[in-house]
Formats: structure tokens, C-alpha cells, sequence
């Protein structure tokens, strides 16, 4: 028998171990996930700075626009291709920062003292901007610095009459280029433990808005703001997030549970069932405590059934075999004694047997050979009846048109349903009822009779015959192998065995029925 390859294998528990290790940490792996997250969330801070920006740059070109005629300064021209078409309607400013490809700068060079001061004009700009700039820094909690055109701070909270005008987004921006960048930044408090998995903790989204007034630079407004970030979320709720995690430890542990007590325990107990079986013992065939689930359930009958079917088979085989043997020693004996006996006589040897000595032997040597040959056809009825049916079928009625071919000498009847196709071929169906037949002949029966009755499932035959009547201490041992009244007379006591065998390889049963006369039969043949 060929056996499966040598070769590491997991346990099932180790299967299972694996499977509830893995979803307990996916909240934690999720976590990595959260990286993309962070970068999001910048993109939609640098969107609402794009848009606050330039409502506020609005109202500061609208302030440089209406001091035109007293001579204001404006700043360099921008450069061709760098403003869009005036003619297009929407001229969006999408965000385009990511952290993930490393467009993190070093933190924000300080601001420098300024060449000369901003001119009057823009210092009376940014102190008409300073309410509008802390009002919305109070709500939106972004930062603004209101740059002239030469990146000298005329509004804001810090930094006023200070030059930004070194910094690179600045830089662009006094040249008509919308510019922003992300920055590291010293947090206003130490950040939590949990900082270590992201990086949008410790940055700050800058961005420089040009105001431009008749295409040329009238100032920049430079917006800051730190992005919102679900993780600092996460550190203040971490009360809950620990109970959500004793949860999800809870929860793994009932998944074991359950998955210990419908699959593994069943299965060790399966196979300790089997290595039981195996050592022979018989109280292992008992049902399981427990099976699980429903196919567990279904491989443990199927399993257990099946070793019981082979346990029984064994000691059948084993009874057979012994009660074989012993059938065939006894004419093989006698054989070989009348052939030693005529073999001295043939010699010559004293004593010699006479002609009608020889003749008494060579008659039971005959005979025996006779038993032997009936002995050996029985045996292949029965090798026959026990191979699993072939899509067999056939009706009732042909097969006792042959059974009356074959006892002419014996009346047989029938009635019924003798048209109704059995689950069994025609072969197997005459050999179950001659034997039936030939017992009933043997003991001196006249009149056999049968009776067939559809059962919608099966088709029920009786057999009833007015023959000698079987005695009460002979009723249980009747389809014994080898069991028989008649040995003297060539009787090998194989017929009921092998009635008995047919039908059940082929699903059906044969009981011998309580009768004041004879001997009665009922065959249970599956309807086909």
C-alpha cells in the first residue's frame, strides 16, 4: 500500500493557532495603513488653506486695487505662462503635497530683519486684514502671515515688520508661482507613544498664495496649519481602544473555543478511535461525545460504520474459514483412507480388499468428490452474491419461469405483483428462490407457493411450501453457514447462507415466518 510522502505537515491546532493569531493582529497591522491615511488628510489641510487663502488674498487685492491712483508699489511682473488664461472660467489650485514620496523639508528657517520697512500703504492693508486673519485663525486654527511685495510681514500674529522673503515657498510665490510645502515642527506638547507610526505628526503644511494685481506681485499670503491626524484621536481614546482590544482578545478566545470544541476535539477523538480500532478493541465502535458539526458527525458514522462492517466481516471471515475447514477435512479424510486401502489392494498386499470392498470404495470415493464439487459450487453462489450489484434489474416474473423449468418435478405457484422490476439481476433472484425451492423438495414438500406485493419501495415475496416443518431449536441457526440436517445425504448447509447473502449485498432481507405448516419465507427485494 503506497503511504503519503514524508513530509512536514501543520497540526490542525497549529492551523487554527495561526488563523486567530492572524485576526488578532489586524487591528494592529491596520494601523501601518493609517500612513495613507495621513496623507490624505494633509492633502485635504493644503485644499482648505488653498481655499482660505485666496479668499483672503481676494480681499487684499481688492485693498492694493483701490490704491492704484495714490501710487502704491506693486512687486515684479510674473512671468508669461505662469498666471492662467484670464479667459477660462474655473482655474483650480488642486493639492498635490505626499508624504509618502519624502517632500518633507527641514523645519521653517526663522524670519530675518528686513532691508527697509514695508511702505505705509501696505502697513494700513495689513492692519485692515489683521481682524479678518485672527477671526479665521480662531475658527479654522491656521496660521497667516500677510506678506508685501517685497516678503516683509505686514499682518499676523508674530513676526510683523520681519522679512519672509528667504524662505522657498515665499520665494515663488513674490514671483507669481502658487507654492507648498511640508515641514517638520516642533509639536506644542510631547507627542504620544503611538507617534512612531506615523509621520504626520510631526508636520506642518505650508502654503505661499500670490495676490497679483494687474499681473504683477502685490504680496503673498503664507498659510500654516498642522494636518488633522487620527492617531493623536487614537492616543486620547485610548481607554476605549483598550477595551476594544480586551474585546477582540475575548472574541479570540471564543473563536478557539468554538473551533476547539466543533473541529479539534472531534478530531483527536476520531483518531484515537481509529488507533483503537486498529489495536482491536471493540468498545472503540461506540458513538463519539462529541462531533462538532454536522460533517464531523457524518465522518465519524460513516468512519465508525464502516470499521464495525469490516470488524464483522473479519469474524465472519475467520468463522467461515474454521467452519470450511472443518466441512472439508472430513471427505478429504475419507478420500485419501479409500485411496491408501486401494492402493495396498492394487499391490498385493495380505488382507487385500475384495471386488466388493473396492467398489464400496471407489462409491465413497465418488461421493465425497460429489460433496466436494457441490461444496465448491456453493462457495462461488456465495463469492457471487456477496460483489457489490451493477445497475442490476430485473422482474419477478421471468425468474420463476425459470424456477419451474428447473423443479418440474415440484408444483409452484405464484401471485402478485410479478411484473414490478427488483433492484437485482435475474441471476441472483433464481439462485435465492432455488435454494429455497431445493430445500423445500428436500424435506419432502409437494406444493410451493409465492406471493408477490408491491410495497412502493420494495416488492415483498412470500414463500410458503407444505413440507416438512423446521424445529423450534433449529429456527435461530437456519442460515448459519454450514448449519444442516441433511449432511448424511450430501447436505452442505450453505443454501440459506447464501440466500441470506444475496440479499443483503444487494440492500433487501430474507425472515423465516411463524407457519402451523411447512415452512414460510419473506424476501424484501428493493424495488428497482
Amino acid at each position: 500500500m503506497s503511504s503519503a510522502p514524508d513530509k512536514w505537515r501543520p497540526s490542525l491546532g497549529l492551523v487554527i493557532f495561526a488563523v486567530l493569531a492572524t485576526v488578532a493582529v489586524l487591528p494592529l497591522v491596520g494601523l501601518f495603513f493609517f500612513r495613507l491615511y495621513d496623507n490624505q488628510l494633509i492633502r485635504q489641510t493644503q485644499a482648505e488653506l488653498i481655499a482660505q487663502s485666496r479668499v483672503i488674498a481676494t480681499i487684499y487685492a481688492q485693498e492694493v486695487q483701490a490704491r492704484l491712483d495714490g501710487g502704491i508699489a506693486l512687486g515684479p511682473e510674473v512671468a508669461p505662462g505662469v498666471l492662467p488664461d484670464p479667459g477660462d472660467q474655473f482655474t483650480p489650485i488642486r493639492p498635490a503635497l505626499d508624504l509618502t514620496a519624502n517632500d518633507l523639508l527641514r523645519r521653517r528657517p526663522d524670519a530675518q530683519t528686513a532691508i527697509r520697512p514695508a511702505d505705509q500703504a501696505y502697513v494700513e492693508i495689513g492692519a485692515k486684514l489683521t481682524p479678518i486673519i485672527r477671526e479665521t485663525q480662531r475658527v479654522t486654527l491656521a496660521g497667516f502671515r500677510i506678506l508685501d511685495p517685497n516678503g516683509v510681514v505686514i499682518a499676523g500674529r508674530q513676526e510683523v515688520g520681519q522679512s519672509l522673503a528667504h524662505i522657498e515657498e515665499v520665494t515663488e510665490a513674490l514671483h507669481g508661482q502658487y507654492r507648498a510645502t511640508l515641514r517638520n515642527r516642533v509639536p506644542d506638547k510631547p507627542p504620544p507613544p503611538i507617534y512612531s507610526f506615523s509621520r504626520g505628526l510631526g508636520v506642518h503644511v505650508f502654503s505661499a498664495m500670490p495676490v497679483v494685481v494687474n499681473n504683477r506681485v502685490a504680496g503673498v499670503v503664507y498659510a500654516t496649519r498642522t494636518p488633522s491626524n487620527i492617531f493623536d484621536h487614537l492616543y486620547q481614546e485610548r481607554g476605549k481602544f483598550i477595551l476594544a482590544g480586551l474585546a477582540v482578545v475575548l472574541g479570540t478566545i471564543a473563536i478557539g473555543l468554538v473551533f476547539s470544541r466543533t473541529i479539534t476535539l472531534p478530531m483527536r477523538e476520531l483518531i484515537d478511535r481509529a488507533a483503537r480500532i486498529g489495536r482491536g478493541d471493540r468498545e472503540a465502535f461506540r458513538p463519539l461525545k462529541h462531533y462538532g458539526t454536522r460533517e464531523f458527525a457524518q465522518l465519524s458514522h460513516s468512519f465508525l460504520g464502516m470499521a464495525e462492517q469490516l470488524a464483522r466481516r473479519s469474524d465472519y471471515i475467520a468463522t467461515f474459514s474454521a467452519h470450511l475447514t472443518h466441512e472439508l477435512k472430513s471427505p478429504l479424510t475419507s478420500i485419501k483412507g479409500a485411496a491408501e486401502l486401494l492402493q495396498d489392494s492394487l499391490q498385493g498386499k495380505p488382507d487385500s480388499l475384495t471386488p466388493a470392498e473396492q467398489k464400496t470404495f471407489v462409491a465413497n470415493i465418488l461421493s465425497d468428490a460429489e460433496r466436494l464439487e457441490a461444496m465448491a459450487q456453493r462457495l462461488r453462489e456465495l463469492a457471487r452474491a456477496e460483489s457489490l450489484p451493477q445497475n442490476e434489474r430485473t422482474e419477478l416474473a421471468p425468474v420463476i419461469g425459470d424456477l419451474k423449468s428447473r423443479f418440474p418435478a415440484g408444483t409452484i405457484t405464484a401471485t402478485g405483483s410479478l411484473d414490478r422490476p427488483i433492484g437485482m439481476s435475474g441471476e441472483k433472484a433464481l439462485i435465492v428462490l432455488s435454494h429455497l425451492a431445493d430445500n423445500a423438495m428436500r424435506h419432502h414438500a409437494r406444493h410451493v407457493r409465492l406471493e408477490a406485493v408491491d410495497e412502493r419501495t420494495t416488492v415483498r415475496l412470500t414463500v410458503s411450501n407444505d413440507g416438512e416443518p423446521i424445529s423450534a431449536p433449529n429456527r435461530d441457526r437456519i442460515f448459519d453457514a454450514f448449519f444442516t440436517t441433511r449432511r448424511e445425504s450430501g447436505g452442505t448447509g450453505m443454501g440459506l447462507a447464501i440466500a441470506r447473502a444475496v440479499m443483503a449485498s444487494h440492500g433487501g432481507s430474507i425472515e423465516l415466518k411463524p407457519t402451523d405448516d411447512g415452512a414460510a419465507f419473506e424476501l424484501q427485494f428493493p424495488a428497482a
